[in-house]
Order: C-alpha cells, then structure tokens, then sequence
C-alpha cells in the first residue's frame, strides 16, 4: 500500500476536494502540510455541501484521525470557528480525532492587517492574496519570531516572546504610519483562545511516525497548486509556502520515504485566482462560457476565477518539479459542447520556441501560448463512470493530455458527485 500525496497542478481550484474526499474514505490518516486558511476545500456528500479552510478532509469522510501538520500557519481563531461551523452541520470534531501539530506558527490579528496594508496600497506589486495574513505569518516564521501553539501552553513565557515580536512588528507600523500594537491586550487575546485549542496539540511527527509503522495509510493533503509554490511557481505571484509534493515530508515531520504515490489534480482547462501570467487565458465569450459553466469562484474568497485553455506545458513543468505518478483530470464536462477545443504545447517568447515556463517575471508575461486544435464533441460527459461512456472526441482529448504532460489519468472526474469518477488506477493500490 503506498501513502499518496495529493497536489494540485495548475494554479490552484484544480477539484482537489472530490478527489481528496473520494480518498479520504480509503484512509487511515489524512494529513494537511502547507498552507494556511486562504485555500479551501469544496466536499459534496448526498446532499450536504462541505466548505473546509484548514480541517483536513477525513473529518467530513470520518477517517480515523486527521492531522494540521507543522507545515501549516494556523489561525486559531478561524479554526474554532471552522470546528464550530462544522459542527453544527452534523460532523464530530474532537481531540481524539483531530491532532495539531505543536509547532505551527500562529497566525494572529497583526499578520491579517499587515496583509491587508500591503495588498491595498498603491505603491508595488498587487499579488492577489486573500488578506488573511499567511504571508506575514510565514515571514515572522523564517524570521525565528512567530508565535507557535506550543507556546500557548506555557503563558508565563508570552511576554518574552511577544515582545521580540512587536519589535519587529511595531517598528513596521511606525514607518506604515499606523498604531502600534499593545502586547498586552495581544497576551489576552491568545490567554483567551489558548483553552479553545490547545487540546487538539500534539507531537505530529511521532504521532504519524507510530501510524507509519503500524502501516496506517496517510493521505498528505495540499493546498493550492504546484504554480504557486514559492520555489517553482510564478513568483512572485505565488503564495508563501512550498506547495509540491516535497512539501509533504517536510510540513509533517515525515521522512520523505513516508511518500509513496503523488497525485496531480489537474482541470481539463486551465483557472487562475489572483494576479500575475496567465498565457492561455481567455478574455473573450469562451473564456465566460468556461467560467460559467464551471463555476468558476473561490472557495474562499468567492472571487470570479480567470479562464482559459489547457496549458500542458506548464503542467508537464509540475509533473516534474512534484514527480506526479498520476493525475486526476476533473471538470471534463464543462468543456461539452464546444465545436474545437485548444491546448497549449509549449511558448514562443521573443521569436523563438521553448517547451518551459521561463522563471523570470518579465519573461513571463512576453510568453505566447501555441496551441493544437482539436475537435469538441456535442454529447454530455457529464455522470460518466467509464471509458464507453465518453465520446471518441473526449477520449481523444484526455489522451492527447497525457501524451503532452507525460503523465497518466489515474482518475476522470465527469461530475462534482463523488460516483461521477472513471478509475484507472487506485493510488492506495499502486
């Protein structure tokens, strides 16, 4: 049985969360390892529609234990509030079934306001981020100066902690021009929150160490895509931890023979939340048709997502910076209906072709997209649960993805319903 890792390989909004929850059932232990509460995961069962920011998704599929590894900027505040939400619609959430690691970094009101500052001021680069203080979160947490849960627990030590932190911090907001932040009135603040989750801390490593062994199967969980990744995405429009499935390992506390199978969810065309390039982006009637019968807006913002064609090779790109084993292709039905449809192959920048994204910003935004046509198909794929259900054209079309990506379908996604899934291979079974 191989552990999997589940990563998105595009920008982000990729369907993980059908996939992740159609897996979540086959494990034992469900792991979110990066991030912080600015992605989400929409969960569909019978009738009941989950939204999740930080809970790992094996609470909503009653997994026997989910876990917020170290690799997550925690707010604590939006996690009782998303247990508490959760809760009320009918799923238990308790300490014996959800287990924090001791060592997130917090994120706390200072890190939600300087997000802000910055991302509404005028002067600079406007990345598109969701306000919610993940970015200064991870600084302060680079800079040896975050406030970790672990340190909840021992209050008398807050003062000390704090302080080092607002020297930083209140220097800041004197030079933005804003008041500065009272350490006191911070203490009380994470004194009254301290008891609402501390009893969800834990050793996670050892923890998921133990599981290991006793050959649990894990299912590392990630947010956004693999083109955010602050390495290997599209800096510095990216968000502001590591992203590819490396990131497992590390924001767990896992060694990364823990890894086994990865798998890329990845759209049957191309989204994108946010500023920055977008090459095969669509600012015509097909990119609304797409957005449109896609749904395309955030699970958590609720802002309208940029569309356009597939892009391969970008996704070919993160094939390799995540060693993707297999990808689940979702949201194939969306594109029923179109009399062709184009996929981009590789770029063509300053006249000449090359087969990567260039790393450079202004590289980026010079590259053309060039495209393969091929033709649509007029019937619905929509509920199809095998491959005699599709249209030869549709078929066709996830076969020449494969071939340009260098990757496999493991799964075909042809509904936001759980059953509308053609399996290829199980990534627990590889």
């Amino acid at each position: 049985m191989a552990n999997v890792v589940v990563v998105g390989s595009q920008w982000g909004d990729e369907g993980k969360g059908k996939i992740v929850d159609w897996l979540s059932e086959q494990a034992d232990v469900v792991v979110r390892f990066q991030g912080g509460h600015n992605a989400g995961h929409t969960l569909v069962v019978g009738d009941k529609t989950y939204k999740l920011s930080l809970l790992p998704s094996g609470v909503v599929r009653g997994a026997r234990l989910s876990i917020i590894g170290n690799g997550v900027v925690l707010d604590p505040w939006a996690l009782v509030d998303e247990i508490t939400r959760i809760t009320g619609q009918g799923i238990e959430v308790t300490p014996e079934r959800l287990r924090v690691a001791e060592t997130v970094a917090l994120i706390l009101p200072l890190h939600r306001e300087l997000d802000a500052i910055r991302e509404n001021a005028s002067a600079g680069t406007k990345i598109g981020t969701t306000k919610r203080g993940i970015g200064p979160a991870y600084e302060d947490k680079v800079g040896r100066r975050a406030i970790r849960l672990v340190d909840l627990a021992t209050p008398e030590t807050l003062d000390a902690k704090i302080d080092r932190l607002l020297a930083h911090h209140n220097a800041l907001r004197r030079g933005l021009g804003i008041e500065e932040v009272d350490g006191a009135r911070l203490r009380d603040e994470l004194t009254e929150i301290a008891p609402k989750v501390l009893p969800y801390m834990d050793r996670a490593w050892a923890l998921l160490d133990d599981e290991r062994r006793r050959g649990a199967k894990i299912l590392f969980e990630g947010a956004q895509g693999a083109l955010l990744d602050v390495d290997h995405g599209t800096y510095p429009f990216v968000t502001s931890s590591n992203t590819v499935a490396a990131q497992a390992a590390t924001g767990s506390g896992l060694g990364p023979g823990a890894i086994g199978y990865v798998l890329g969810i990845t759209k049957a065309y191309t989204t994108r939340v946010g500023e920055g390039p977008f090459p095969t982006e669509l600012h015509d009637d097909t990119g609304r048709r797409i957005g449109e019968r896609g749904r395309e807006f955030g699970t958590v913002t609720g802002r309208p997502r940029r569309c356009g064609w597939f892009d391969a090779a970008l996704v070919r790109q993160t094939v390799r910076t995540s060693g993707i084993n297999g990808i689940a292709l979702t949201k194939l039905d969306v594109l029923d209906g179109f009399d062709e449809l184009k996929i981009c192959t590789r770029y063509r920048l300053d006249g000449q072709e090359i087969d990567y994204f260039p790393a450079g910003q202004d590289a980026q935004a010079r590259v053309e997209p060039i495209y393969v046509t091929i033709e649509g198909w007029t019937e619905s794929t929509a509920g199809a649960r095998s491959w005699a259900d599709l249209p030869a054209e549709a078929v066709k079309y996830v076969r020449l993805i494969e071939e340009l990506i260098g990757c496999p379908v493991a799964l075909l996604s042809t509904s936001p319903e759980r059953d509308d899934t053609i399996l290829v291979q199980n990534p627990f079974e590889s």
